[in-house]
């Protein structure tokens, strides 16, 4: 059993069960690299004022150093009896360096630690996620770019609704994908606060140089209240709720690709390396990347309400149930982690049917709206024009038919101002020209909202 460096005041040894409910190694083991980070810029700056000697700074420096080596060499494990990283981290470097190694916590406590600890990871997982949002990011891009002219229904109420290219499709979820970028981004800015100092709730009688730490590992400023220091948690919060809502952007993507790639539509075909067969019928092709996707959506939602649920009545400054944010905020971080590049693979490998996107796009009346406002252009009022297209509607449904393929008679039966002029106009290549307003489909314009969230990644914006 490991020795509690907090043993002193206790006549019990702790029972064993409590041990085992106590522990959060198995999965706090994920800082180690943060603990030995933050350890080192502690040392250096107790040294720098002389509250250990420099020879003591040095020896734990080093002894930290070597620690690091091991446990990424694998040399040293993870003792799975230790109670938390921090304790065995420090056990362990007292344990190769002697009394050195006990001055090492002068004017810290685990409270403060391991605020700073999981500010470092997740800080470093900011990085991460946002690096896979941008290659993303490049994917959706790549394949707007080859499909600027692909036409396709556009939907509300999951109803054909207007003509749009794929390229504008794809281009909503790069959007979507700017603003996750956003908030992670600001969310790291507000993480990056440096609590050590704190101490366990009301900061140390050490005459500690918080400013020294916090530039050496890379903080823009310091915590100015020690009791929110230690016992804040929004940064994780805040974290899990933007990758709650990048979830529901690739929730969303993934529904539409499993419905595009179902025979019903057939607008695309999934590669076989993002795709799998089914155990009893062989014909079948699942997308189950989308649909894991999909469903792990609700998995992050539930770390986000974990974290809500246990901060939301817990009394200043630090509880012992703020052991349970780690769990939460790093299965929220695997978990996009995952997602991400799956999704990605998914869609830069997938095959697109123009064919039939035109066809529904063609087939589905999206340009009625193009030909209520012809008549508009003619002097009808809209509210007219909008009853006649209706009307216009009506009868091609009873004779099975598009408008596209309406007699000019038919038509004039309707409005004698409808001239053969109006079969250009509702063409579906028309209908998606001619909406050549900033934001909208038209080629030029999506073009132009390609080039411009290119240079938007390049400047890391």
């Amino acid at each position: 059993m490991a020795e509690k460096l907090w043993a002193g005041r206790f006549s019990k040894e702790t029972d064993s069960s409590v041990n085992a409910f106590n522990s959060s190694i198995a999965f706090d083991a994920r800082l180690a690299m943060h603990d030995i980070a933050g350890s080192r810029a502690h040392a250096a700056m107790l040294a720098s004022r002389g509250m250990i000697s420099k020879e003591d700074g040095l020896d734990i420096d080093r002894g930290l150093a070597r620690i690091a080596d091991d446990l990424t060499s694998g040399k040293l494990a993870f003792d799975p009896q230790a109670e938390d990283i921090h304790m065995f981290i420090e056990a362990e470097l007292t344990r190769r360096i002697g009394d050195a190694g006990k001055r090492l916590h002068t004017g810290r406590s685990r409270n403060d630690q391991v605020a700073l600890d999981l500010r470092l990871y997740l800080r470093e997982q900011c990085e991460k996620i946002s690096d896979e949002i941008r290659q993303f990011s490049v994917v959706l891009l790549e394949l707007a770019e080859n499909h600027v002219e692909t036409w396709m229904p556009g939907y509300t109420h999951l109803q054909r609704a207007q003509p749009i290219s794929l390229a504008h499709h794809l281009m909503a979820y790069v959007e979507m994908l700017a603003r996750d970028l956003q908030r992670i981004r600001q969310t790291r800015e507000r993480m990056n606060v440096l609590p050590l100092g704190s101490g366990a709730l009301a900061a140390t009688t050490y005459p500690l140089d918080r400013q020294m730490v916090a530039e050496a590992l890379s903080f823009d400023q310091i915590s100015m209240n020690s009791l929110d220091a230690v016992s804040d948690r929004d940064f994780a919060i805040e974290l899990a709720a933007d990758l709650s809502i990048l979830m529901m952007h690739l929730s969303r993507l993934a529904e539409e690709i499993i419905l595009w790639a179902s025979q019903e539509v057939s607008f695309i075909e999934l590669d076989d390396a993002y795709s799998t067969g089914s155990s009893i019928m062989p014909q079948k092709k699942n997308p189950d990347v989308a649909e894991l996707c999909r469903g792990k959506t609700g998995r992050v939602y539930g770390d986000l309400q974990t974290l809500l649920t246990l901060m939301k009545g817990l009394p200043l400054a630090y509880n012992k149930d703020m052991q349970e944010d780690k769990e939460a905020i790093f299965d929220a971080v695997d978990t996009v982690l995952l997602c991400l590049p799956a999704m990605a693979g998914t869609v830069r490998t997938m095959t697109i049917n123009r064919e039939n996107m035109a066809k529904a796009a063609a087939g589905g009346f999206t340009n009625a709206t193009d030909l209520a406002d012809y008549l508009v252009v003619k002097g009808i009022p809209f509210r007219e024009a909008h009853e006649i297209s209706g009307k216009l509607v009506a009868t091609c449904i009873s004779k099975g038919i598009a408008l596209d393929d309406l007699a000019l008679a038919d038509y004039k039966k309707h409005s004698p101002l409808i001239e053969q002029d109006i079969y250009q106009t509702i063409s579906i290549e028309t209908c998606v020209r001619r909406r050549d307003l900033p934001g909208g489909p038209a080629p030029r314009q999506v073009q132009r909202s390609i080039e411009l969230a290119r240079t938007r990644l390049s400047s890391n914006l």
